[in-house]
C-alpha cells in the first residue's frame, strides 16, 4: 500500500456498481449464473454482492443527488459500446464457460483461443461485460501480474 499522501491505505477495498434495470433479476443472475455471494440488500434499490475478493453493488437507476449533482445513474443503453467490464482469471476457460452456459450465461461466442489466452465473453442481464480469461503464458506479462 502507498505511504505517499496516505492513499491508498491498508484495509481499503474497490467495489464495482453496476446500474441494473431490475434488481431482482439482476440479484438472481449474479447470485445463481456468476455464484456470487449475497452480502446485503437495501430495500428493493441496492444489493452488495463478494465475488472472488470483489465487492459487487448492483444499484438502480437515479438522478443526481446532492454529492453527485450532473450525475444520472442508468444501465447500459448500448451493449455494444463498452466502457466498463470485468475479466475473471480462471484455470480452465472451457470449464468455466460450460458452467456459466449451463447456468444461464449468454456468451457472444464460444471461448477463443489466442495461443498464450483463452477467453470468452458474456453479459448480465443489462449488457455488463464480462469476461472469462484462461492464461496460458507466452510474451508478455505473466499470469501473477496480468489482468
Amino acid at each position: 500500500m502507498s505511504e505517499a499522501g496516505g492513499f491508498p491505505l491498508e484495509g481499503m477495498e474497490l467495489t464495482h456498481i453496476l446500474v441494473v434495470s431490475d434488481l431482482h433479476r439482476s440479484m438472481a443472475f449474479y447470485r445463481d449464473v456468476l455464484g456470487a455471494e449475497p452480502y446485503r440488500d437495501y430495500g428493493g434499490t441496492s444489493a452488495v454482492f463478494r465475488f472472488q475478493g470483489a465487492w459487487l453493488l448492483l444499484v438502480t437507476p437515479g438522478g443526481p443527488t446532492d454529492d453527485k449533482p450532473d450525475v444520472h445513474f442508468a444501465p447500459p443503453d448500448a451493449p455494444n459500446h463498452v466502457s466498463h467490464a470485468m475479466t475473471i482469471r480462471v484455470p480452465d476457460c472451457q470449464a468455466a464457460y460450460g458452467i456459466l452456459k449451463d447456468r444461464g450465461a449468454a456468451f457472444l461466442t464460444p471461448p477463443v483461443d489466442h495461443g498464450a489466452e483463452v477467453r470468452a465473453f458474456f453479459r448480465d442481464p443489462d449488457g455488463h461485460l464480462f469476461e472469462i480469461s484462461e492464461y496460458r503464458g507466452g510474451a508478455g506479462l505473466s499470469a501473477e501480474t496480468e489482468t
